[in-house]
């Protein structure tokens, strides 16, 4: 493998699915060639923290944020790749809860047999924050399955849970579940992911033309088919 013109990546989970449906195969298809490292924006920005040094990072805006404060990332490479809301799933097949409503999203919540989340992702850690706001922390927690990292939809499938909450896109990269819908107003966030070169890219050319893929008007309906908005 040509170390010059491997792009090496570490990437949040939120963009596999389009990533893997059509940018990573889209780029390799014009010569380029990809080692991307998956996982939460939390356990990256550990990564980064222990020394790692990928040619491109794709986090959330606000690790992004720091990233440069601390100097890691190359000047004017920083781009806005896209957007994304939290959703509720069930296995496919069951019926759909409400979750139109606040109150209704709330009800779902606590009358689940257990809700899926994660602990180190970005939708998990918003999800326990949003717990004691609602008012339905003590309820929900007491039969939750909380896994470290990952797709929390493969714990429908398994039968462990009968909800799962997480990023849309990350949702429906698990078969054989169904996306109920995103969280009402009131309990929405949306997210921005942004991708940049780091200064100590080995592959910075290469890189470049990585992030022009991300970025370019083919992407937007890789995004949209995968639950995610173009950033532009």
């Amino acid at each position: 493998m040509d170390q010059s013109k491997t792009v090496r990546a570490m990437c949040a989970l939120a963009v596999k699915g389009a990533f893997d449906a059509s940018l990573i195969p889209g780029f390799e298809a014009e010569g380029g060639t990809l080692d991307i490292l998956w996982g939460p924006t939390t356990v990256i920005e550990g990564r980064l923290a222990e020394g790692a040094r990928p040619d491109v990072v794709l986090v959330l805006s606000g690790a992004m944020d720091k990233l440069e404060a601390e100097g890691l990332v190359l000047p004017g490479s920083r781009v806005d790749v896209c957007r994304s809301r939290y959703g509720v799933a069930v296995k496919a097949g069951a019926p759909h809860p409400r979750i139109d409503t606040l109150e209704a999203f709330k009800d779902t919540l606590t009358g689940a047999r257990s809700v899926a989340y994660s602990r180190a992702g970005a939708s998990g850690i918003y999800f326990a924050s949003l717990l004691p706001r609602l008012g339905i922390a003590e309820a929900v927690n007491a039969k939750a399955t909380i896994i470290p990292a990952g797709f929390t939809a493969t714990k429908l499938v398994s039968g462990e849970a009968d909800i799962a909450v997480q990023q849309i896109s990350e949702l429906m990269v698990v078969p054989g579940i169904e996306v109920v819908g995103p969280y009402p107003e009131g309990a929405q966030e949306e997210t921005t992911f942004c991708a940049a070169i780091l200064r100590e890219a080995m592959a910075p050319e290469e890189a470049r033309r990585f992030l022009s893929v991300l970025t370019a008007p083919s992407a937007a309906e890789a995004y949209r088919a995968s639950g995610l908005e173009p950033a532009s």
